[in-house]
C-alpha cells in the first residue's frame, strides 16, 4: 500500500518551482520562449520577454494552457560544458567521493557528454544551480556515483550516460515541494507532517518527467523509485525487489550513499556500510564498489573511546530488544487498520535491523578491540539512523486520521525509536 499518492497538475504554475525560477531570474537570464497564455486563451507573458517578479502575479492560481515549464528557456543556464566542468571538479577535489570516482575519470567526463539536457530540465537545473546551490551540487554528485557505479558492472558509454543522466535529475522533484521540507534536512530537522511533504518528491519527479519531457521511461521510473528499497521499507510507494527496476535500484543505492556522507567527516566507509548494514535493502553488487574503493579512503578513526562504544553497543542492544516487546504491548485487542499498518509495519523493520545486527557481531563486544572500534561505530550509527526512519515510516504507514486512543498509542510505539535515535547523535 502506497503512503502517499499525490496528484500534480502541471497547467498551474506550482509556487515554489516558480519561487526558485525568479529568484535564478535576477542573476541569470530567464525567458519566455512562447508566449505564454491562460485557459482562457488570454496573453499573460510575450515571447522573448525576460522574466520577472510581475510574472509571478499574473499567474496566481491561474489555469495555464501550456505548463509554464515549457514555456521558459534560461538562455544563459546550465549545458554539458557545466556539467564536464563539475564532474572534473568534484574528481579533483580529492573529497570522500574521489577513491570511488577516480578510476573512471575519463569515462565519466566523456560520458557527461551524453547526458542530453531537455529545455524543461535545463531551466529546472539552472534555476537549481543559481537559487540551491547545495541541491545542484547533490545532483552533480549523484550523476557521478551513478555513472561509476554503473561503469562497475557495464562499460557502454550509452548505458553509463543514461545511469549518469538518472542520477542528475533524481531530485527533480524537490523544486516542487518547499525548501525547508528538503531531503538533506529529512535525518535531522523535519518533524513527521514535514516528512509527508519530502516523501512525494520522487513521484513528482517521475511525473515531470513523463509528462513534460521526452526522456526515456527507464530514466522517468528510476527517478520515482530512487528512495525504495528492496525489502519494501522505502517511499513514496514501499516497493519491494523484484517490482524495482534495475536503474531504480543503482539510484537508491546512490542515495543512500550520498545520505551516509552528508555526516561529519563520513567516508567511503560509512556509505559502503550503509549499503550494507540491514540486510536485503540494497543490491549486494551495488555496494560491492564502494566497499573496494573505500580501502583506498583514510582510515576511520571513532570519535568515542572503546569503553564508550560498548556502553553504546549494549544500549543499543536493549533498544532493539525491548522495542520489538514494546510494539506487542502497545496495541489493543483489536487495533484500528491504521494502527496494526504502523505496528507490522514497525515489526517488520525492527527485524531486519536485528538480522542486520546479528550478522555485524555487535552483540559479542568481546570481539570488538581498538583496530575494529570505529568499524562498529559506523555500523551502530547506521542502524540507530534506521530507528529514526522506522518511526517515520510507521507514521506514514498509519495514516494522518487517527482517532485520539490510536494517536496516543502510536506515540507510545515511536516514543523507544526515538528516544534511542537521538540517544545515537551523542
Amino acid at each position: 500500500m502506497s503512503p502517499v499518492t499525490p496528484t500534480v497538475d502541471f497547467k498551474v504554475a506550482n509556487p515554489h518551482a516558480l519561487a526558485t525560477i525568479l529568484e535564478a531570474s535576477e542573476t541569470r537570464t530567464i525567458i519566455a520562449s512562447n508566449d505564454i497564455f491562460d485557459i482562457n486563451g488570454m496573453k499573460l507573458w510575450a515571447r522573448d520577454q525576460p522574466v520577472s517578479r510581475d510574472l509571478q502575479r499574473k499567474l496566481m492560481d491561474r489555469a495555464l494552457k501550456q505548463p509554464l515549464e515549457t514555456c521558459l528557456a534560461a538562455e544563459d543556464g546550465v549545458n554539458t560544458a557545466t556539467l564536464q566542468a563539475a564532474v572534473q571538479k568534484l574528481i579533483d577535489s580529492q573529497g570522500p567521493l574521489t577513491p570511488l570516482l577516480r578510476p573512471h575519470v575519463e569515462a565519466l567526463v566523456r560520458c557527461t557528454a551524453l547526458v542530453r539536457l531537455h529545455s524543461v530540465v535545463q531551466l529546472l537545473l539552472s534555476a537549481v544551480e543559481s537559487a540551491r546551490p547545495a541541491a545542484f551540487a547533490h545532483a552533480i554528485d549523484a550523476m557521478a556515483v551513478a555513472g561509476a557505479l554503473m561503469r562497475e558492472r557495464n562499460s557502454d558509454d550509452r548505458l553509463v550516460a543514461l545511469a549518469m543522466t538518472a542520477g542528475l535529475l533524481h531530485d527533480v522533484g524537490e523544486m516542487y515541494i518547499g525548501p525547508a521540507y528538503g531531503e538533506a534536512d529529512a535525518l535531522s530537522t523535519l518533524d513527521v507532517d514535514s516528512y509527508r511533504q519530502l516523501v512525494v518528491h520522487p513521484h513528482i519527479g517521475q511525473l515531470l518527467l513523463t509528462q513534460l519531457t521526452d526522456y526515456p521511461k527507464d530514466i522517468a521510473r528510476a527517478v520515482g523509485e530512487h528512495h525504495e528499497r528492496l525489502d519494501g521499507s522505502g517511499y513514496p510507494h514501499r516497493l519491494t525487489g523484484v517490482k524495482m527496476s534495475p536503474l531504480g535500484k543503482l539510484l537508491a543505492a546512490t542515495e543512500e550513499a550520498l545520505a551516509a556522507l552528508r555526516l561529519p567527516g563520513a567516508t567511503l566507509h560509512h556509505a559502503s556500510v550503509a549499503l550494507r548494514v540491514v540486510p536485503g535493502e540494497f543490491d549486494e553488487l551495488l555496494a560491492g564498489p564502494l566497499s573496494a574503493a573505500a580501502r583506498h579512503a583514510p582510515p576511520l578513526k571513532p570519535r568515542r573511546t572503546l569503553p564508550e562504544l560498548l556502553s553504546a553497543l549494549d544500549r543499543l542492544n536493549v533498544a532493539l530488544q525491548e522495542t520489538m516487546i514494546h510494539v506487542d504491548g502497545v496495541l489493543p485487542a483489536a487495533p484500528s487498520p491504521g494502527l496494526q499498518r504502523a505496528a507490522d509495519l514497525t515489526l517488520y523493520l525492527l527485524h531486519k535491523l536485528r538480522a542486520g545486527w546479528n550478522e555485524s557481531g555487535l552483540w559479542s563486544p568481546g570481539a570488538i578491540g581498538d583496530e575494529v572500534a570505529a568499524e562498529a561505530e559506523a555500523v551502530q550509527d547506521a542502524l540507530r539512523a534506521r530507528l529514526r526512519l522506522i518511526e517515520r515510516a510507521a507514521r506514514l504507514a498509519a495514516g494522518p486520521k487517527l482517532s485520539d486512543d490510536d494517536e496516543e498509542r502510536l506515540n507510545l510505539l515511536c516514543k523507544g525509536l526515538v528516544e534511542e535515535s537521538a540517544d545515537g547523535r551523542a
